[in-house]
């Protein structure tokens, strides 16, 4: 066992993969622990918009929704606005004071309602605080309509018991939450796909260029560096095709939602898979087998920033910067529109070809750089 034990140690790889293990430790606790710290503090980044269509009582609680909740509040004339801003996730929550809210508030038996609508193709996190926000709004304007009861109540005294009775019971509540969802997650198991798909690509893709590396260092005696690379490109789409198509069809075959259908899904995949390829790969042009520990930063660093777990409202200014550079941001928010529904996934389509074109020019360069060992062993020969 000794010398087993002894036999193991003297191999480079023994070392690589416990170095290799304990840089996971430190890579994933340092981004993590800095990246999510400071996230409940950073409640006010997230937008709230106040539609007021009631020109009496609307106007003194928009007002006091503005100024008391602490939130990133704004105010927007017209619920089709408003719902266009909620669809694009540049506000979190609307909340709708209807026009016939004085009118109800103020009957002697009257109860009104404020309506919410909460799109869902966000992180479960914003569900859960924006519902939260919700009932805390409801309870500060249901006060202010209790007021109002009770000047109404007030100015027609004398009336029988069974009627001061219904009059008091009708005080206690008189404003009501109507919440509407949009874009509707059907299940936990929905929620979590996004970040589900967005990991298996990138940690296949990291896995699949390690091999390929060593692949093409294992014939770079024989075969010239530019034969190697088209070679490693060529694999590189074939696998993207079939990964994707896989993964695909197995989100469809366990009745995963597809709010845009099998297609769309699949060719965003197969965009996003190319580019998480191209960049994993990236590293490994530049440094060898040594990139496989840029791969494991930028692993860590795309969970936290890319918004699948948490809002990235509720991150750091430095990791939201991180995130707009960075493809799993992309390939989230791609995929919660054409999942759960919502805008075209066409602008993140699109910035995930910018950065995989640029991820191929690097290593295009890298390739050109470096010294054509297959050339080297033929001219000694």
């Amino acid at each position: 066992m000794k010398n087993a034990i002894q036999a193991f140690m003297k191999r480079p790889t023994t070392w690589v993969g416990l170095i290799t293990a304990i840089m996971f430790q430190v890579i994933f606790s340092v981004i993590w622990m800095t990246g999510y710290n400071g996230v409940t503090d950073r409640i006010d980044q997230l937008k709230i918009a106040v539609v007021n269509e009631d020109q009496q009582m609307g106007q003194q609680i928009t007002a006091g929704l503005l100024q008391n909740l602490p939130f990133d509040m704004r105010k927007i004339d017209s619920v089709a606005e408003a719902k266009q801003q909620l669809d694009g996730r540049d506000i979190q929550m609307v909340v709708v004071v209807p026009a016939d809210f004085t009118q109800k508030a103020t009957a002697a038996d009257g109860t009104a309602s404020i309506q919410y609508l909460i799109n869902e193709s966000n992180p479960a996190l914003i569900k859960s605080i924006m519902s939260g926000a919700a009932a805390q709004i409801t309870a500060q304007v249901n006060g202010q309509a209790i007021a109002g009861g009770i000047q109404t109540v007030l100015g027609n005294m004398n009336l029988p018991a069974d009627q001061a009775a219904a009059a008091a019971q009708s005080l206690s509540q008189r404003v009501t939450s109507d919440i509407h969802s949009t874009n509707v997650v059907k299940g936990m198991n929905n929620q979590m796909v996004p970040m589900m798909m967005v990991l298996a690509s990138y940690v296949g893709a990291m896995i699949m260029g390690m091999n390929f590396e060593q692949s093409y260092l294992a014939i770079s005696g024989t075969v010239s560096r530019w034969r190697r690379f088209g070679a490693r490109s060529v694999l590189n789409g074939i696998a993207a095709v079939v990964v994707s198509l896989v993964g695909s069809t197995l989100l469809a075959s366990f009745g995963g939602q597809m709010a845009g259908g099998f297609l769309h899904i699949w060719l965003f995949q197969l965009l996003f898979m190319l580019t998480f390829i191209f960049v994993s790969q990236l590293f490994l042009y530049l440094f060898g087998m040594a990139g496989m520990l840029f791969n494991i930063i930028l692993l860590s660093a795309q969970l936290v920033t890319s918004g699948a777990i948490v809002p990235r409202e509720l991150l750091s200014n430095f990791f939201i910067n991180l995130g707009d550079a960075l493809p799993a941001t992309y390939a989230v928010e791609g995929t919660m529109n054409i999942l759960f529904g919502g805008p075209a996934a066409n602008s993140d389509a699109y910035k995930l070809v910018i950065i995989a074109v640029i991820a191929i020019a690097i290593s295009i360069l890298a390739v050109a750089v470096k010294k054509d060992t297959a050339g080297t062993a033929s001219a000694a020969a």
